[in-house]
């Protein structure tokens, strides 16, 4: 089991998950944050530092989100990790700080 970002996080991209995150498995793309789910230990500290509720555990991951497992699995390849927190991109009506 892992966790996944979803589609919350477009346009967004917070990174206060990156923060907290003991292993790093996140992934830096150019609209989102991922999760590789060969890297994340499933520890959940990453989910309440999310302002979006973007990130969730994989048991608990609403049907809506469903395709966002393979788009994680996606864009880890081709994105690098990121291991330090920077600016959001606020660029969608409705990012919270």
């Amino acid at each position: 089991m892992t966790h996944i970002v979803t589609e919350l996080c477009f346009d967004c991209k917070h990174t206060h998950c990156v923060a907290v995150c003991p292993v790093d498995c996140f992934h830096e793309g150019d609209r989102s944050l991922w999760i590789d789910p060969d890297e994340c230990i499933d520890c959940g500290a990453c989910i309440p530092e999310c302002p979006e509720d973007a990130i969730f555990a994989l048991a608990k991951l609403p049907p809506q989100y469903q395709k966002d497992i393979a788009l994680n699995v996606e864009m880890c390849v081709i994105h690098p990790v990121i291991t330090e927190t920077k600016e959001p991109l606020n660029a969608k009506p409705g990012c919270k700080n």
